[in-house]
């Protein structure tokens, strides 16, 4: 199977790293993942993943009695990081060369972020996972994957979900939810049913027309279709 993309940007929710757990992290999802991402790694396709922290912290739901919004998200953020070091270890040990950069200082745990070193390990054939966040507070991991991902030139932004694409409406409520294969960013910003994303980061790339697709990675070779130009999830663009 040939790529139509040459990178590409994964953003995972904490919340699909947890499994079956409430929180915490699932072993089992975290293997498959990394043999469905190692598919588009042998195609020759550049990947970078981002991945975020609610399945242990959520700085928005944190934040309060004491605890400011600042440190929140920093906590939220040292989530991502936790997560980020526990998914380079699980994708080397599935044959996967990866490297781990954070946005947030922990030099004893993982190399820290620069443009020039990203460029340089996706060159060189290695997955990037680029951790906590952008290092600030008040942006979510969603914006911060958008973010990097025009940083680091993708050409388009994987968002995995639980669910297969945009739907009218929540379809773990809603039998009758109608998938949408294709929307505008304009459609995405202004429905507010639709939550796949956060509005930051799809007007964002919409500023920049970065398109995005959403879909859902438990699929089998969901991933790699998607990498290939087959259609998949949704396709948000202008």
């Amino acid at each position: 199977m040939s790529r139509q993309y040459n990178r590409v940007l994964l953003k995972i929710s904490g919340e699909q790293l947890a499994g079956q757990y409430d929180v915490g992290i699932d072993p089992v999802i975290a293997h498959y993942l990394a043999n469905e991402i190692k598919k588009v790694y042998q195609i020759g396709c550049q990947i970078v993943v981002v991945v975020g922290g609610g399945n242990m912290v959520r700085g928005a739901k944190v934040a309060g009695h004491g605890i400011r919004r600042v440190t929140a998200d920093q906590m939220g953020m040292l989530s991502g990081l936790i997560n980020s070091m526990f998914l380079t270890d699980i994708f080397e040990n599935n044959d996967i060369q990866t490297r781990c950069l954070s946005n947030i200082f922990a030099d004893q745990v993982t190399e820290s972020y620069s443009y020039r070193r990203a460029i340089k390990h996706l060159e060189n054939g290695r997955v990037l996972i680029v951790a906590g966040g952008i290092g600030r507070p008040y942006f979510t991991h969603d914006t911060a994957a958008l973010s990097i991902a025009l940083e680091l030139d993708c050409q388009v932004l994987l968002k995995a979900t639980k669910v297969d694409g945009v739907f009218d409406k929540d379809p773990m409520k809603f039998k009758d939810a109608i998938k949408i294969d294709n929307m505008t960013f304009e459609q995405a910003l202004n429905n507010r049913a639709i939550q796949v994303m956060d509005k930051a980061a799809i007007g964002l790339a919409m500023d920049h027309d970065m398109p995005i697709i959403v879909f859902d990675p438990m699929e089998k070779d969901n991933i790699l279709k998607v990498c290939s130009g087959q259609q998949v999830g949704t396709k948000i663009d202008k």
